[in-house]
Parts: structure tokens; C-alpha cells; sequence
């Protein structure tokens, strides 16, 4: 990432101690590829994953389980290159016109620019929760860790296990929150240079193509959905989980981490568009202060 530049040190005290790698799922067992033809494949006996965008198509796929709150991990390699145009989306999502999701989208750019992470939270069909941070390593180069940890309480958004945005429920104050639908994992390479890169003043550039993303050590600790109810619900089976993500909250590490990345890596927070929201900030900026 040639041109962009962070504090180096600041990184390392704050890294040191907080990435631990997931244990590998199989993506044979765990995932459909649900779109793009053979651009979509699943490698070394489901140990790996692929997807390529071509000016034809991109690719997708979706988990086989439904969840309803959890811990989800994916190590993930993005575009190498000159990816300007080009989305790669991981989130979560129920289906219907009011459905909810939890969104990370990977926004490509010109080689030597930094990608941005594009993030937001849906409600019964309402998204507008948009913020974005710029990443403090090129993640072209090597597998990185991205993680949405979804409880009664919170979401937490986490790069290599350190946070990046917290989402609250506050519902007590009238702001809608994502825990009544069940939700699959999605995934997908596709083509956006309308708006991805620097609000699509630059385009695609399809001599580059194909485009592709890698996928590992996928890991859910998260409660399945299914015939209409969650395994959490079997006692025996909720014992035998490591269920630290059900109340998980940030500490104090946690907390100065964040600062760490919103002070220095943050984008966009639609909490300080003032232009955008003349009425007044939504509810839910007024109330805390990691959103």
C-alpha cells in the first residue's frame, strides 16, 4: 500500500497479543455457491475458497445454516491489484423486504491506495448506519481475520480481533435492533465502480480481470436456526459452547483499541453528517460514544 502511511508504533502496542487464528471449516459442509457459474470454487478439499469477478459476472455464496446471534469468522485475502470497481461483501442477512443485516463490503482502489471498509447495520429493512475506515495493512498480501460477534446487547465489528465499530441496542430509546431474524452468511465478488471508488469517478479496469478474492477458516460459535427455533435453546448443547461472545462487550483494551482505529482510520460515521440529517442525529449517535 505504497502511498498510505500510519503510526507505526501506535499499531504495535496496540496489535501485540490480539490475533488468534480460527480453526478451519469445510466450505464443502458449511457453504452453497449460490451465483457466478464457475467463478465461484472451493479448493484443497474444502479447505479454501474463491471468487472471481469477470466483465461478464462476479460469484457468491451463502451458508447452508441460518444463525440467530453469534460469533461468525473469515480469514479473507482481497483483490490484489488494481481492484478500483470491485466490492467484496461479508455479512450476514435474513431475507424479505424487511429484513436485517450486518454488513462488511471491502471497497477496491487504485494499486498503492488504501481499501476501504464500508460497514452497516440493517433493521426490519432500514440501513443508513453507514461507517467506514480505511485498513492499517495491505489485505491483498495475507489472510486477515474479519468477525461480526451479534448478541442480545451489541454488535462488535473486529479486524484481526480488534474492534472497529460497536452498535448498541438501544432499543429502550426507540432505535430498531436485528435480534427476531434468523440469518445466513453471505458472500460476494461483484462489480460497483458507479460508486465504490471515490463515488465511481474511477472505473473498472476489466484488463486487470479476473478479480479474486480468497476465503479460509471460516467458524461460527453462534446458534443455529432451525424448524423455527435455535439450538441455544437445548441446554445440553448451549454447555458445551463457548458462549464468552454472548455477552461479549469491550474492556478496557478493547475500548482504547477503537479509539485507536476511529481516531485514525475512520472515513466516514454518518453520526457526524450533519448535512445529511438536518432534523437532528439519529437516536442512537446521541447516546454513545463508540457507534
Amino acid at each position: 500500500m505504497g502511498n498510505f502511511r500510519f503510526p507505526v508504533m501506535l499499531l504495535l502496542s496496540v496489535f501485540v497479543g490480539s490475533f488468534s487464528v480460527a480453526s478451519a471449516g469445510d466450505f464443502h459442509q458449511e457453504f452453497d455457491l449460490t451465483w457466478g457459474d464457475q467463478r465461484a470454487q472451493i479448493l484443497n478439499g474444502g479447505e479454501l475458497l474463491t471468487l472471481d469477478l469477470d466483465k461478464a459476472s462476479g460469484s457468491g455464496f451463502r451458508s447452508k445454516r441460518e444463525y440467530l446471534f453469534g460469533r461468525i469468522d473469515m480469514q479473507i485475502k482481497l483483490v490484489a491489484g488494481n481492484s478500483a470497481g470491485t466490492v467484496t461483501a461479508f455479512y450476514l442477512s435474513s431475507e424479505g423486504p424487511n429484513h436485517d443485516e450486518i454488513d462488511f463490503e471491502f471497497l477496491g482502489n487504485l494499486s498503492g491506495d488504501p481499501y476501504i471498509v464500508h460497514t452497516n447495520v440493517y433493521c426490519q429493512g432500514k440501513g443508513d448506519r453507514e461507517q467506514q475506515f480505511y485498513l492499517w495493512f495491505d489485505p491483498t498480501q495475507h489472510f486477515h481475520t474479519y468477525s461480526i460477534v451479534w448478541n442480545q446487547h451489541r454488535i462488535i465489528f473486529l479486524v484481526d480481533n480488534i474492534p472497529i465499530r460497536v452498535f448498541n441496542n438501544e432499543e429502550s430509546i426507540g432505535v430498531p435492533f436485528p435480534r427476531n431474524q434468523p440469518m445466513s452468511i453471505y458472500s460476494s465478488l461483484w462489480d460497483a465502480d458507479d460508486w465504490a471508488t471515490r463515488g465511481g469517478l474511477v472505473k473498472t479496469d476489466w484488463s486487470k480481470a479476473p478479480f479474486t478474492a480468497y476465503y479460509r477458516n471460516f467458524k461460527a460459535n453462534a446458534c443455529t436456526w432451525s424448524n423455527g427455533k435455535s439450538d441455544c435453546a437445548s441446554q445440553v448443547l448451549n454447555a458445551a459452547r463457548n458462549n464468552v461472545w454472548q455477552t461479549q462487550a469491550l474492556d478496557a483494551s478493547g475500548r482504547r483499541r477503537l479509539r485507536w482505529v476511529q481516531r485514525y482510520f475512520m472515513v466516514y460515521n454518518y453520526c457526524a453528517d450533519l448535512k445529511r440529517f438536518p432534523q437532528g442525529r439519529p437516536r442512537e449517535c446521541r447516546r454513545s460514544r463508540f457507534l
